[in-house]
């Protein structure tokens, strides 16, 4: 199973959007399933249903800095490439949904605006396009490091 469908059967088994992203990465950011569930919690709904960041989004930022992120923060070369995958991530994801914010994100969804599978997952969790997205993103991010 690859982390796209690692992610997908974590969402449609009932974890949050985040949770789904991260968790599915757990075998390549050295961090215990359990330990990912629970950093993740807080991240669903847009950060804990704030109306922010989509969970799916952040779950994908803390995969990749688990895996590539700098941990000496007087290094400001590697804080600016860090940063700048973020950016380039998050543009990705802009240019699939237009959007990263969850609400925004929602109400495209509920009127019709992204093209979802007529799958029934869908039906129940149609927020399954932003997951599978941010998990493709970081797969394939992933795999050219």
């Amino acid at each position: 199973m690859n982390h796209i469908e690692k992610a997908r059967e974590l969402f449609l088994k009932g974890y949050n959007c985040a949770q789904a992203v991260f968790v599915a990465f757990s075998d390549v950011t050295g961090i215990s399933e359990e330990q990912a569930f629970l950093i993740s919690t807080s991240f669903g709904g847009g950060m804990g249903h704030t109306g922010e960041a989509c969970g799916a989004a952040t779950g994908m930022y803390m995969a990749v800095g688990a895996v590539l992120g700098y941990k000496d923060f007087t290094d400001a070369d590697a804080k600016k490439q860090h940063y700048k995958l973020i950016e380039d991530l998050s543009e990705q994801f802009k240019a699939e949904f237009s959007e990263i914010r969850c609400p925004e994100l929602l109400a495209k969804l509920d009127k019709g605006e992204y093209e979802v599978p007529a799958d029934e997952a869908y039906k129940n969790r149609p927020c399954l396009i932003f997951v599978e997205k941010a998990a493709e993103l970081t797969e394939n991010l992933l795999k050219k490091r």
